[in-house]
């Protein structure tokens, strides 16, 4: 049996520290509008990193594992810190815990992140990976995520299908989008046209027709996007 080997924040601080560019750090912040700060490690040193020091990580259990990435995740100083976390839900060893018991989890992250750069990712990665493994609770939750107040878990329940392909479920795909079709809430409209944009590689009529039966409803923005693929197939040469 593999022995247990767990996070060692303070050795990911300072390895993010001697990866850091100072003065990547403020105009990295102003792009994000973060209130945290930012060290200055842009995304592919951030992912060799991780990569390196996560390489020999394993938890005996689900709890162990949770209980890495919501230390990091809720000590973290800087922004690099809680992306680090959420690679840290990512690895290959934390496969067998993406279950129905992580919701929680990728629920207290996207809630407490708000914020597209965190939230996108554990929507259409983690969540998804969860939809694979649990789908009819899931499924369920999805549901009621997309009714909820936050706008940031309606968003999460639009995209978590993004990388579904032939395996949307396309009633539950309408079903999160429903409640926020009319919306004015940019990154809901943007989430709405990101998720048919995806699944009109897959069928692009379809989602003409979605497009056509809601045009009163949706906004121009998701128009716009959920219809972007459509025309570049559209307009692409035959071979």
């Amino acid at each position: 049996m593999k022995h247990e080997k767990r996070l060692d924040i303070e050795a990911l601080r300072a390895a993010l520290t001697e990866v850091a560019d100072p003065a990547k750090a403020g105009p990295m912040q102003a792009y994000m509008k973060s209130s945290m700060p930012y060290l200055g490690v842009s995304a592919v040193p951030l992912q060799k990193l991780c990569k390196v020091l996560f390489a020999d990580l394993h938890w005996v259990d689900a709890a162990a594992w949770q209980a890495d990435v919501l230390a990091l995740w809720h000590q973290a100083r800087f922004r690099e810190e809680r992306y680090a976390a959420i690679a840290l839900t990512a690895l290959r060893s934390a496969r067998p815990f993406q279950r129905f018991a992580a919701l929680g989890l990728y629920e207290g992250m996207t809630v407490s992140g708000a914020w597209w750069d965190y939230v996108d990712v554990i929507a259409t990665q983690r969540l998804w990976a969860v939809l694979c493994n649990d789908p009819a609770p899931f499924k369920q939750a999805m549901r009621d995520w997309s009714r909820d107040d936050d706008m940031w878990k309606r968003r999460s329940a639009i995209l978590c299908q993004n990388k579904a392909k032939s395996a949307t479920d396309l009633d539950l795909l309408y079903a999160c989008i429903e409640p926020s079709i009319e919306s004015k809430e940019f990154f809901l409209r943007k989430g709405i046209g990101w998720a048919l944009r995806e699944y009109a590689w897959t069928d692009p009529d379809e989602v003409q027709r979605y497009v056509d039966r809601n045009a009163h409803r949706l906004s121009g923005m998701s128009r716009r996007e959920a219809l972007k693929n459509i025309k570049r197939m559209s307009t692409s040469p035959e071979f």
